[in-house]
């Protein structure tokens, strides 16, 4: 019987140095087992927690501490512990029991604790804890992460905050935001902030399934209820059950469903297709939209009443070109979860990050995120440069490219080449629609009009 209390105490003495070492070193440690739950973790967490906080962590699993959509199934981090790689700079949330929330940056690898002397056995994987303030020098100072969100401007540091102030709350909220913003995102970071953390986030697009199909999708059905039925069938309500529901593209659904989410969001009970009993709705319901709904009600397209029920907590995603200050940031975050996708290792050329900031956007932060692959995909060294971007954000760069006819334009004319082939892609993408157009290029439809008429693209 000593010869445990002997390996527990060296193994205990182990972790205090270790906990000591990381301390000094402005750091944290978690040490989890082999089920990804919480075996240790070192004061340098948190300064400020006490050790009474720190023994709470104790037996958690990860995912409960810095987030399921980093630790849970099919997390990146969980992906990557379990084929034994190592990731670094991720941001995410503390979440310690009676403790307020804290954005860190986290580093996790695999561990052999079999090749290290005096440590615990049980130990299968590290995670070390970092302050997020402290970023990379590149990124910032202001740069914070929050819940899987990335952002320097004042603006989102609002939005931030306001999601923080409804931690303790279950009030319906309605995000908008053109394509891309990253709403689902924040519908994530809403749930898992609030009380139902611990219970499923589930998100349907109601704009992906015709009327018929997204009825049985949301509600459930019952064998019999319609050609194809052929087993009873559990819907998002129910699957969400204890969670979040996600309503995507809300402003998509079909009015006769519109009035059945309405029932649900004033009575908290809905009903299977092909069925007469009531169910209870457990959920909170979080919807998102990129159009705009008041001129649905308007038009007649989206009911008024449904549109205050969901409106009850209004959240607005700016776009990108608004907040260019986040562009610097959300590329560098963007850039180290692509890289350790494809087991790469690179970095941004200054003149790429001034190209990234001066462009506009117009399909967000999604483009971003897709412009950044490309540019993984193609970039031959270990620095991205303003030519490994796709041709469209190349701009003077891509110029260059540009074959040089026998009779070679001057520069004035290829520069107005360029700028009518960026105008037009920008008005095709938007089906020539200008005010979307104009807000897609940061400039007023006047402003539109007149580069129209100038670059000879017609109305």
């Amino acid at each position: 019987m000593d010869e445990p209390d002997s390996c527990a105490g060296e193994s205990s003495g182990l972790l205090a140095a270790v906990s000591v070492i990381f301390r000094a070193l402005g750091r944290g440690v978690l040490c989890l087992d082999g089920n990804l739950r919480v075996l240790h973790a070192s004061e340098g967490v948190d300064q400020r927690l006490s050790p009474e906080a720190l023994a709470r962590v104790a037996g958690m699993p990860v995912a409960e501490v810095l987030g399921d959509e980093l630790f849970g199934p099919g997390g990146p981090l969980l992906r990557a512990l379990e084929e034994g790689q190592r990731r670094e700079g991720w941001g995410t949330t503390l979440r310690i029991p009676g403790e307020e929330p804290k954005p860190v940056s986290v580093t996790v690898a695999p561990i052999d604790s079999a090749a290290v002397p005096g440590c615990d056995p049980r130990v299968s994987y590290l995670v070390v804890v970092r302050p997020a303030e402290e970023g990379e020098a590149e990124s910032g100072p202001a740069t914070r992460l929050f819940s899987g969100l990335v952002a320097r401007s004042a603006v989102m540091l609002r939005l931030f905050a306001l999601i923080e102030q409804l931690r303790e709350s279950d009030a319906t909220v309605l995000i908008t935001g053109e394509s891309g913003t990253g709403k689902e995102l924040v519908a994530r970071a809403l749930h898992f902030t609030s009380p139902r953390s611990r219970g499923p986030f589930v998100a349907v697009n109601c704009g992906a399934l015709p009327a018929e199909l997204l009825e049985s999708e949301l509600f459930g059905h019952v064998r019999g209820a319609f050609t194809g039925a052929v087993r009873d069938r559990l819907g998002r309500f129910e699957l969400a059950a204890g969670g979040t529901l996600f309503l995507d593209e809300v402003g998509d659904l079909p009015l006769p469903l519109q009035v059945k989410l309405l029932r649900v969001l004033q009575e908290r009970s809905f009903e299977r297709v092909g069925e007469s009993r009531s169910r209870k709705a457990n959920v909170r319901i979080v919807a998102a939209t990129h159009q705009d709904l008041r001129r649905a009600v308007a038009e007649g397209r989206f009911r008024e009443d449904l549109f205050y029920r969901l409106r009850v907590v209004p959240l607005e995603v700016p776009p990108l070109r608004e907040r260019r200050e986040d562009i610097e940031p959300l590329a560098r975050h963007l850039l180290a979860r692509i890289n350790a996708r494809q087991g790469r290792s690179q970095r941004l050329d200054p003149g790429l990050v001034r190209r990234l900031v001066s462009y506009s956007w117009p399909g967000n932060v999604r483009e971003l995120e897709n412009a950044l692959e490309y540019a993984v995909a193609v970039g031959p060294g270990q620095t991205l440069h303003a030519t490994d971007l796709p041709f469209e954000l190349q701009g003077a760069a891509a110029e260059s490219l540009l074959p040089v006819p026998i009779a070679a334009a001057s520069p004035r004319s290829a520069a107005e080449s360029a700028e009518r082939e960026r105008f037009r892609s920008v008005l095709a993408e938007h089906r020539w629609k200008r005010e979307e157009a104009a807000r897609a290029l940061g400039m007023s439809r006047t402003t539109l009009w007149r580069k129209m008429r100038e670059l000879g693209l017609g109305s």
